[in-house]
């Protein structure tokens, strides 16, 4: 593996770790802020105002990123992140988190820059493998980040916050000193069209190729947003797990994805194709999850986490399926563009999701998990008939 693979993944690593190591202790932050207990509130209009800032800046960023280089957004969106945790770390009111959340989601163009960076140095026959240990990474930093978050807090409760500005400003030093450009930047002047956050999605509904990966994307993002708001509710209501067989299921979960897109998703893209590789992400996600559906003891969950796990072949697969249908001049907005599809599902989807839930939690709370499956099946003909462009598109003008 080469070095900059080693500094992307890094990078990505530490930031996931930055990101979550927060989650246990913001709770307990909101309540000394606001000086209420009823923190419900904050902590959606938190999430969804970091949500709403990527999904209107992250393709312009990426749009910058063809434009000025990879390199040059990477580290303006490391240093929001590392600028945003500082403001929470010492924010005495209210507003300031709201603000530190606002610049976090403006610069957050951390994944979609990175997965550019990775399809420029990766040969089309290497990326599956290539996304496989990125989600990877991604995923070892929300296990750890939680547990050593809990622990930092324990301590202080602004602790995990330096922390998180701490490893964001290792990761901007380390980005800074090891990492290479990995596309040349255009001689050209910015056309400053290209600061306006409609453009990128007017291309992508001028461009009717690409708005079947979107939906895709997008369906993807929505039904893994499920798990995390359904998950907890479902193990109590249908098994009675108390915290600890809730936190044990996730975690089996998490080492059994994580191993599987390790060392899965290259040779399943080799044995079957990207595409086929996709659905077959997809099926065992299904199966999986039709069985959740039905399961009336604990055990049975964790009897089918292999198969479970076998769904992180897909998304892999997929995005280097995404990575081809446009050219090598587009992919930062392309990839801005897919993390805005992201932000979108992660707005809607547990809204939805949730509201589902509860209308079913007291006759059938496993029927959550077939809703999940419907939403899967909408993407299998996008998958097999959305991705058949012969050339890479082009970057409109519009």
């Amino acid at each position: 593996m080469n070095k900059p693979l080693i500094v992307i993944f890094a990078a990505i690593c530490l930031d996931a770790v930055g990101i979550s190591l927060i989650f246990p202790i913001l709770p307990r932050l909101l309540e000394d802020v606001t000086h209420t207990q009823n923190i419900a509130p904050y902590i959606g209009i938190m999430t969804a105002l970091y949500a709403a800032m990527q999904f209107v800046f992250a393709p312009v960023l990426g749009a910058l990123s063809d434009n000025l280089g990879r390199r040059p957004v990477l580290l303006i969106s490391l240093a929001g992140a590392a600028i945003n945790y500082v403001i929470m770390a010492f924010a005495p009111q209210l507003w300031m988190l709201l603000l530190g959340r606002a610049i976090a989601g403006l610069t957050s163009a951390n994944i979609s820059v990175a997965t550019a960076y990775i399809t420029d140095i990766s040969p089309e026959d290497k990326r599956a493998r290539r996304f496989g240990l990125f989600n990877a990474m991604f995923g070892i930093g929300f296990i750890v980040g939680p547990v050593l978050g809990g622990l930092l807090g324990d301590h202080w409760l602004r602790l995990p916050f330096i922390a998180a500005a701490v490893l964001n400003g290792c990761n901007l030093l380390l980005a800074f000193f090891v990492l290479p450009e990995s596309r040349t930047p255009s001689r050209q002047k910015i056309n400053l069209a290209v600061l306006n956050p409609l453009r990128p999605l007017r291309w992508v509904f001028s461009m009717k190729g690409l708005l079947p990966i979107v939906l895709v994307y997008f369906i993807l993002s929505a039904t893994g947003e499920a798990y995390g708001t359904c998950w907890a509710l479902w193990g109590f209501d249908t098994f009675q797990w108390n915290g600890l067989w809730i936190g044990l299921s996730l975690g089996a979960f998490g080492v059994c994805q994580t191993l599987v897109q390790i060392f899965l998703p290259g040779p399943a893209t080799k044995l079957l194709g990207e595409r086929w590789a996709a659905i077959t992400g997809i099926a065992c996600a299904c199966i999986a999850l039709v069985t959740m559906a039905f399961a009336n003891q604990g055990w049975i969950v964790f009897a089918i986490m292999p198969i479970f796990a076998l769904a992180g072949i897909g998304t892999p697969a997929f995005q280097a399926l995404a990575t081809r249908q446009v050219d090598s001049a587009s992919q930062g907005q392309f990839q801005g563009v897919l993390t805005s599809a992201v932000s979108l599902a992660s707005i809607i989807s547990p809204l939805a999701f949730s509201t589902f839930y509860f209308a079913v939690q007291k006759e059938w709370p496993g029927a959550i998990w077939l809703s999940v499956v419907v939403v899967f099946a909408i993407a299998v003909p996008l998958v097999l008939l959305g991705t058949r462009t012969a050339h890479p598109m082009q970057v409109a003008n519009a």
